[in-house]
């Protein structure tokens, strides 16, 4: 492995690292980061902390509010309503755009794993539930044929990671019931367009409205930033 290989491997590994510091909250919503903090906290290099934060940055999961001050992003209500609504329009079409093409024995494996998870017992299991989540959404996207969309769709997946975790951290139980999973590897079977188009907006927006309520029903949420 070469030098720069390796450049990009600690890279990979300190973003993932700090993405779920993002989502478990330990990097809390509106909290000052730094070079210095990452260095510190992950036990990266400085180099590797400054590029992070500019991706980051560009990602929009980390804000730059002065030329001397970057926080975490903040997490809200209209950032909930904001990420459900863009994949409401995105992830109905990429799946309806896939479904011929979906490795079906890699979704059934990735869904088992992720009732094996369940009932939640602690962190690690529920990040683990939420990686092997998202993993299982973009499987939908692998085959789409456009980079733009798979990044977009990586993006709010991140996302709803962060938004997901409030759900587990207070019902102890995912957002998605096994019959939503189990309906939606059926109706991309089907494949048939505007069927999978339906269904996988219904899901979402039920799942929406399970979060929404959620933290409606929760006086901890009653702040500008959604913490838990």
């Amino acid at each position: 492995m070469t030098r720069e290989d390796l450049q990009n491997s600690d890279a990979r590994k300190a973003s993932e690292m700090i993405m779920d510091a993002i989502v478990t909250q330990k990097l809390a919503p509106s909290q000052k980061v730094s070079e210095n903090i990452f260095s510190d906290m992950f036990g990266i290099s400085r180099t590797i902390s400054r590029n992070l934060i500019e991706r980051l940055i560009a990602k929009q999961f980390l804000v730059s509010v002065s030329p001397r001050v970057t926080v975490v992003a903040p997490l809200t209500l209209l950032d909930i309503k904001q990420n459900f609504t863009l994949r409401k329009v995105l992830l109905p079409a990429i799946f309806a755009l896939t479904a011929a093409n979906v490795d079906f024995e890699k979704m059934k494996r990735i869904n088992k794993e992720i009732e094996e998870l369940q009932p939640i017992k602690d962190d690690d299991a529920a990040l683990n539930l939420l990686k092997k989540n998202k993993e299982l959404n973009l499987i939908f996207c692998e085959n789409a044929g456009y980079p733009l969309m798979i990044d977009w769709a990586r993006q709010l997946e991140d996302t709803a990671m962060r938004i997901y975790w409030l759900y587990l951290k207070t019902q102890k139980r995912f957002p998605y019931s096994s019959d939503q999973q189990g309906m939606t590897i059926e109706v991309m079977k089907s494949d048939e367009p505007n069927r999978i188009r339906t269904v996988i907006h219904d899901i979402l927006t039920q799942t929406e409205e399970r979060i929404l309520n959620t933290i409606f029903s929760n006086e901890q949420f009653y702040t500008q930033d959604l913490t838990v």
